[in-house]
Formats: C-alpha cells, sequence, structure tokens
C-alpha cells in the first residue's frame, strides 16, 4: 500500500509540473501582443511628405486600428526638437550624418536602416525668363538663386555638388563662389525653395528631384545635374529612444523597407534603397 501511494503521489506530481509548464510553452498570459495597433508618431524630412503620406494611408490599410501623425520639416530642426523633450517614435532623416548625430545625443535607439535615396535637381519657373539651361548658367551675374541653408542636408548637398563642379575644368576655379554669390535667400527646409521658385521670387533653387511633385510640376522646368557632380542623399530611419508604441513603430519601419512600401517611394522618385 505504501509504494502505491507514493505512486500515486508521484504521478499527481507529474500532471501538474505539465499542466504549470505547458508543455514547455507559454500561458496565454505570457505571450506579448506583437499586433500593430494604436498611433505613432513620425518626424520625417520634408521631402518625404507625398510618398510618406500614401505609405500612411497603405500602412493604415494593412493594420486596421493603427495611426500615424508626421510632423515635417527640415532635418536638423526635427532632430533639435526631439533632443528638446519633443515626442515621437520614429524618426526618418534626410541624412547619415543627422541620424548619427540623432544617435549620439540619446534621440535615436538602436541601429538605422537605409530606406531611400534621392539626387539633386535644378529647377526654374516654368516661364525661365533668366534663361537657365544648364548648371554652368548658374554663375551668371545677376541672376536670382534661393538654396537651402548649409545645416539643412539638401543644402549641405548642394554645396557638395558646387564644389564638384569647380573641379572640373568646364566650370572652372571659382565656380562655387559666384553661384553662392547669386543667392538671395537660404531656406530651412526644402520645400520652401520650391515655394519661392513657383512663385517667381527666384530664378532658379536646388532641390530633391522628388520635389517636383505632380503638384507643382506645371509651374516649373527641371534641369538634370550630372552623375559625375550630383550627391545621392541616403535616407536613413530608426527608432525614437523614449518612443510609446514600440509594436507598431516597428512595423512602420519594416513596411517602409519592404516591397510595397519601396514601390510608392519609388513611385514619388525616390531611388531604391539598396
Amino acid at each position: 500500500m505504501p509504494s502505491r501511494l507514493l505512486l500515486a503521489v508521484a504521478w499527481v506530481w507529474v500532471v501538474c509540473t505539465a499542466a504549470a509548464c505547458g508543455g514547455g510553452g507559454e500561458s496565454p498570459s505570457d505571450v506579448v501582443d506583437q499586433t500593430p495597433r494604436g498611433k505613432i508618431t513620425v518626424f520625417a524630412a520634408a521631402s518625404l511628405t507625398e510618398a510618406f503620406n500614401e505609405i500612411a494611408e497603405a500602412f493604415t490599410e494593412e493594420y486596421p486600428g493603427t495611426d500615424i501623425d508626421f510632423n515635417f520639416g527640415g532635418t536638423p530642426t526635427l532632430r533639435t526638437q526631439l533632443e528638446q523633450g519633443a515626442r515621437a517614435d520614429v524618426f526618418a532623416s534626410a541624412s547619415v550624418e543627422q541620424m548619427d548625430l540623432a544617435r549620439a545625443n540619446g534621440v535615436a535607439d538602436g541601429p538605422s536602416s537605409t530606406f531611400a535615396r534621392n539626387s539633386l535637381v535644378i529647377i526654374t519657373p516654368s516661364a525661365n525668363r533668366a534663361r537657365i539651361n544648364a548648371p554652368v548658367d548658374l554663375q551668371r551675374d545677376g541672376l536670382k538663386l534661393v538654396i537651402a541653408n548649409g545645416a539643412v542636408p539638401v543644402g549641405a548637398y548642394t554645396r557638395q555638388a558646387l564644389a564638384a563642379m569647380e573641379e572640373d575644368p568646364a566650370y572652372g576655379a571659382g565656380f562655387a563662389d559666384a553661384v553662392l554669390g547669386n543667392v538671395v535667400s537660404l531656406e530651412s527646409n526644402v520645400k520652401q525653395v520650391v515655394a519661392k521658385v513657383e512663385l517667381g521670387e527666384a530664378d532658379a533653387g536646388i532641390v530633391y528631384g522628388t520635389d517636383v511633385t505632380p503638384a507643382v510640376a506645371p509651374k516649373l522646368r527641371r534641369i538634370e545635374i550630372p552623375d559625375a557632380f550630383n550627391v545621392i542623399a541616403e535616407y536613413p530611419v530608426a527608432l525614437v529612444r523614449d518612443r510609446s508604441n514600440d509594436v507598431t513603430a516597428r512595423a512602420f519601419i519594416d513596411f517602409l523597407i519592404s516591397r510595397e512600401g519601396q514601390a510608392i517611394l519609388m513611385k514619388y522618385g525616390f531611388l531604391s534603397a539598396e
């Protein structure tokens, strides 16, 4: 009888242990729900406005119950806002350098991923009364040029492109200074450059190719910058350290890099991330 009692106790112990452990699995209360839902706030470079608005529509359709608030602006301005305590879940930058600063200053969390690339173009009003036909024309005396300030990624890329042209005999020494001497306005983001040219307040501007959107294209003329002098901008994205919705923020970044997200970005003229 004692041996049977011991066997019974042992069997009860085995059954209870199996029930508690679930056969090595997790109980429903231990599983973290990874379904994207709720609102996220995305700080994004101004040049992403149109593409990101369409991406948000596609994302929220794929994940019902989600919502995205955007704050578009110049990348350095956005980074500064985050460093000063503005709340967001995702930071999409038009500059690797600005993303590196965001990480160094405790804003970006973990590694970043490049999700798009972009290049520069010259724009003029559609009438092109200044008769600008090529980059070399930007040094002409009396020309009114508007560009972004040097702290903004597109402004830094503009200066890099001008410096590259100056190294070519076709443009010659002093070309960059001559062009910059024609600048009548320095803007804090690329959309402001487009607006000044569109309104005829400048003879020309330098922006990203993606900024010549269908909405403004009828009012602008686009002049390509040769590949030898152009600058390819990389757009990195990262989580913000003090994010409030980790699951949806991660899903949004995954969506940017997905085939569907890449197709939307390329529809708006962005170059592939690869």
